[in-house]
């Protein structure tokens, strides 16, 4: 299996997890964190980062396709 994890809690990460942190963080980055770690490094809610993916979305980011 090639799945890749959150590098700080383990969690299989998916299409939005990726975009995100490479939207937020690096786009050059080969490890990631998923959304609810991205959240808690930022100190923000889950759920804004969540709203911000679905923004980026409509938006036509490339990095969530």
């Amino acid at each position: 299996m090639n799945d890749k994890c959150c590098i700080k809690c383990g969690k299989v990460l998916d299409r939005d997890d990726i975009g995100a942190h490479r939207k937020f963080i690096n786009r050059g980055d080969g490890e990631f964190l998923c959304i609810t770690c991205l959240a808690e490094y930022f100190q923000v809610s889950e759920n804004l980062v969540r709203q911000k993916v679905e923004e980026f979305k409509k938006a036509g980011c490339l990095l969530f396709v």
